[in-house]
């Protein structure tokens, strides 16, 4: 089979054998620079597809910059002789987007399955200087099927890239399979988290003791990571599968949660949701109910195309919500699920799913929807890379993969999670820094993160004063500007540099961080009557690059990390450069009268 569309942009190839399918491909013109190319399978009974293979090519005109969900800090083209990228519900996203040094658009391609594994490319042909575009299906296992529908999102507009990620976010969102959940407050306030300032050691008490401090600071939730389940401190999941609160470390849960929620912050506990330990009790009942074993981990993944596995899982859920008090669950490693390693033969009869996508997609929107009967503010944290939109309808949290310490990378993967997550809370990975380090060195920790939620694992008792006083700042400054950063119009400058400078615009203010540049371009016309430009840099000093009216009066106020204003004056804004005396990871506010 070679069915041949074309738009007047490209011409589509779709390969592949048929094998018992009627294929149709059409194309549908949104008219703004933007195409649908439509695919469509019907057979007269339940088919195991071969591979569909959708080809097309792009010039390699005027773009410099490639980005897609799992990039990373390699914002590198792809040759097109290399692998390519792989999406499911549980990894990544199919949307792949090229664009050049000035941040435009020139090619953003996205696909509706967000649900099955999806292989795709935009990778850069050395032959002809074009951009070999493809979309795989059926590359791995599939369940048999009678009907599939799916569509392919081509936008060759000439704006900026973000606004292209931003258009593909919505235009997920808008489909029914993709409705995202209800996104509670309290999702979007900052929290404190165990996993690296405790690790397997958590205890009770010692929760309680951090929780204290973290709420003077202005944390309003824990999250109490893995350990709170076993005495074991192995890093290992042997114990995983029962549930139940070791008595070693949390002799009465339901007394601590309500310790914690007197303290006036909501309490999340981690799960690691397809877990079936060696050594929990529940190992003989679905030993054979698995899809893979993992000695390292000493755990199988469970097979959720059982009823009753997912019966068991949700139990346990909504049991801890009943008796402890939960405001929501970490639910950890979902993408094991879906992994392509060889599947164990099902060893027992029962199942009602042939396909695990779909079986984890029902066990997924059952878990949510009968919590949500129980708290409708239930919070749902996911981790990087299981933040695509199909994750969008069961979790309200998509939090950045782990990178303790790296700054820049937290950064980054934050960003990368904005940028298509729409208005689902995205959360930085867990902040941490070592108590002797210098307070600005520390400071980066939370300016790399300011667009996100920030999530902070230190033992506050641990810190010094001046860390202290710079934690409380940027809280404070966090939480006051919070629907600036989460809500306003987030414009993240050179993905292939690793956007070294972010800007945000709501109403009447507006906030730029740069994080490698002292020059930073500041605009006086427009709405903005209020700017914050932050020095996220270990030098000291800022040149603004102002543009605008040829003269704007502007109040000025400088301040350290630690929030000691150190300028307070009266300036003329000329359009021209202008040095500032910002200290490194300090701020400036100016106001222009």
């Amino acid at each position: 089979m070679n069915k041949v569309i074309a738009t007047e942009t490209h011409t589509f190839h779709l390969t592949g054998e048929e094998q018992g399918f009627r294929v149709s491909l059409s194309a549908d013109k949104l008219g703004d620079g933007r195409d649908l190319i439509l695919l469509r399978l019907e057979a007269d009974e339940a088919l195991t597809p071969s591979s569909l293979t959708l080809r097309w090519s792009h010039p390699a005109c005027d773009i410099q910059g490639s980005w897609h969900p799992a990039h990373d800090r390699n914002k590198s083209f792809k040759a097109d002789w290399m692998r390519g990228f792989r999406s499911n519900a549980a990894a990544s996203a199919p949307v792949h987007a090229l664009f050049n040094s000035q941040g435009s658009n020139r090619l953003t391609f996205a696909y509706s399955d967000a649900l099955n594994t999806v292989h795709y490319a935009g990778a850069i042909s050395e032959e002809t200087a074009e951009f070999h575009c493809k979309v795989q299906l059926f590359v791995e296992e599939t369940a048999p099927f009678q009907t599939y529908e799916a569509k392919l999102l081509v936008d060759t507009r000439d704006v900026p890239y973000y606004e292209s990620l931003r258009g593909v976010g919505e235009w997920w969102s808008r489909m029914p399979e993709y409705t995202p959940a209800f996104v509670p407050h309290s999702a979007k306030e900052p929290m404190y988290s165990t996993w690296y300032s405790m690790h397997q050691r958590v205890t009770d008490e010692h929760i309680e003791q951090q929780c204290l401090l973290a709420k003077k600071l202005g944390m309003e939730a824990v999250i109490v990571d893995d350990g709170w389940q076993t005495e074991d401190h192995r890093r290992g999941y042997a114990y995983c599968g029962d549930w139940e609160a070791y008595d070693g470390k949390f002799p009465d849960m339901k007394r601590h949660v309500d310790v914690v929620h007197t303290l006036g912050m909501k309490f999340i506990l981690w799960y690691s949701m397809p877990f079936i330990g060696k050594y929990s009790k529940a190992w003989d009942r679905f030993k054979d109910k698995i899809l893979r074993y993992n000695d390292n981990h000493g755990a199988a993944v469970l097979d959720p195309r059982f009823p009753d596995v997912r019966e068991y899982i949700i139990q346990k859920y909504e049991e801890a919500v009943t008796a402890w008090g939960l405001d929501g669950f970490k639910l950890d490693f979902i993408d094991t699920f879906y992994s392509p390693e060889q599947q164990l033969p099902s060893q027992a009869e029962g199942k009602d799913y042939e396909s695990i996508p779909a079986a984890v997609d029902r066990l997924l929107t059952d878990s949510i929807g009968r919590l949500r009967e129980l708290n409708p503010d239930i919070m749902i944290e996911f981790r990087q890379m299981y933040v695509g939109p199909a994750m969008r309808k069961y979790g309200n949290m998509f939090r950045a993969s782990d990178c303790p310490n790296d700054s820049t990378q937290n950064r980054v993967r934050t960003i990368d999670i904005r940028l298509i997550c729409g208005d689902t809370a995205a959360h930085a990975d867990m902040i941490m820094w070592h108590p002797e380090e210098p307070v600005e060195s520390a400071a980066l920790q939370l300016i790399n993160c300011l667009f996100s939620v920030p999530q902070v694992s230190v033992l506050l008792d641990k810190l010094p004063d001046d860390h202290l006083a710079m934690l409380a700042h940027y809280l404070v400054f966090w939480k006051e500007h919070r629907a600036l950063l989460l809500d306003g119009s987030m414009e993240p400058m050179n993905p292939e540099l690793l956007y070294p400078l972010v800007r945000s615009v709501k109403g009447d203010q507006g906030i730029v961080v740069t994080y490698y540049d002292s020059v930073v371009p500041l605009p006086t016309t427009g709405s903005v009557r209020k700017w914050i430009v932050v020095n996220g840099r270990r030098q000291n000093g800022m040149i603004l690059d102002v543009s605008g009216k040829p003269t704007a009066a502007c109040r000025v106020i400088v301040q350290t990390c630690t929030g000691d204003i150190v300028e307070d004056s009266s300036v003329q804004l000329a359009a021209g450069l202008h040095k500032l005396d910002v200290p490194a990871s300090g701020m400036a506010t100016l106001y222009l009268l």
